[in-house]
């Protein structure tokens, strides 16, 4: 059984059967480390750290640029959705390598970083919890503000000069953590890819997308698509009204509408972003980054956000996925994330944002 919703996955994912599919651009591969590998080296001396939040203890990578002297800015990096570990990477997108090519790109720019594998990832796993017993939003925000408060209080790092960078889903956590975060909060923001829309309402695009194409493609009859797409509207309504999850949902909606998810949809979908920037304090600064190749979130969805941010910054990237690597879907093209560059735009945007915001 899956432990979380994984509305924001990547690749034009598609549930069915209880199970993910993923599309040629997803397939796993191994990662070599003598060529052909996309990913960016981080120039920094890289610590394993744990820390606690509530019963569980988190693991993750503490990176300090090198021959940094002076405590020095510092990035906290928070994964988007699903089983997404430290490095960006999950089980079905395993070389990513989101978070880990951000912190490479803080390093060069003499900012260290943090990122951890939240519950139900890597190290971390299902902690002291049973994988079965459901979890709202709130332990994963307590895991936010466990691994800031981590952050602020390493002796290298300068408390007063921290941002946090919230990819995908994780741009909502970084929304919220100006107002969530009492001892030296975040001065800027990052919000990768974020999330726009109100989380079931993306929800629905996404899976109406991916249902459509199944049916192009003869993986769904049209009786199948419209049993998913009519269930997954009145799984939304029941999760929006306050009601229990129906128990004969289309099968292919089993892991994802399923009681161990159920808290934590129903308590996200209930935070509008556009309400969470505009509810951020005047003094913090915003970035965000948009591919322009991202087919998990959509252009309005940006724009949409944007009307809550009056005076962020906003940085579209020509030809970048969701993951900020470029895409071409030219026939014969690299599809592989391991084979595709990431964005020659990302460094540039991020470095020039955080020189002036910290």
């Amino acid at each position: 059984m899956r432990l979380f919703p994984r509305p924001l996955q990547v690749c034009g994912t598609l549930l069915t059967g209880g199970a993910l599919l993923l599309s040629s651009a997803c397939a796993t591969a191994e990662r070599d480390d003598e060529g052909g590998v996309e990913r960016l080296d981080v120039a920094a001396d890289e610590y394993e750290v744990e820390f606690r939040s509530g019963p569980d203890t988190l693991y993750g990578t503490f990176a300090l640029p090198q021959d940094a002297g002076e405590p020095v800015p510092a990035a906290l990096i928070v994964s988007g959705s699903g089983p997404t570990d430290r490095n960006g990477n999950s089980p079905y997108r395993s070389q990513a390598d989101t978070n880990h090519n951000l912190a490479a790109i803080l390093a060069d720019a003499g900012i260290a970083s943090l990122r951890y594998d939240k519950y139900g990832s890597g190290s971390t796993g299902t902690a002291s919890r049973d994988p079965e017993e459901p979890v709202g939003y709130d332990l994963f925000e307590d895991e936010m503000t466990a691994a800031y408060a981590e952050l602020a209080s390493r002796p290298e790092v300068d408390p007063d000069r921290l941002v946090v960078i919230g990819h995908s889903e994780g741009s909502i956590f970084a929304l919220r953590a100006p107002n969530v975060i009492d001892e030296h909060p975040p001065r800027a923001l990052v919000l990768a890819a974020p999330v726009g829309e109100r989380y079931l309402s993306l929800l629905d695009r996404q899976l109406t997308e991916q249902v459509r194409t199944a049916e192009s493609g003869g993986a769904l009859d049209a009786a199948e698509a419209t049993a998913v797409l009519s269930d997954t509207r009145y799984a939304i309504a029941r999760l929006r009204s306050g009601g229990e999850l129906p128990e004969d949902l289309s099968p292919q909606l089993d892991a994802l509408f399923s009681p161990t998810n159920e808290t934590f949809l129903r308590e996200i979908d209930a935070m509008d972003p556009v309400d969470l920037a505009r509810e951020l304090p005047a003094d913090v600064s915003t970035l965000v980054l948009w591919g322009t190749a991202d087919s998990q979130v959509d252009g309005a969805e940006v724009d949409r956000l944007m009307t809550g941010l009056d005076d962020a910054e906003r940085v579209d990237l020509p030809d970048a996925d969701h993951v900020f690597r470029l895409y071409d879907g030219s026939p014969g093209a690299p599809v592989l994330d391991e084979e595709r560059p990431v964005s020659p735009e990302l460094a540039p945007a991020l470095t020039s944002f955080l020189d002036r915001a910290l």
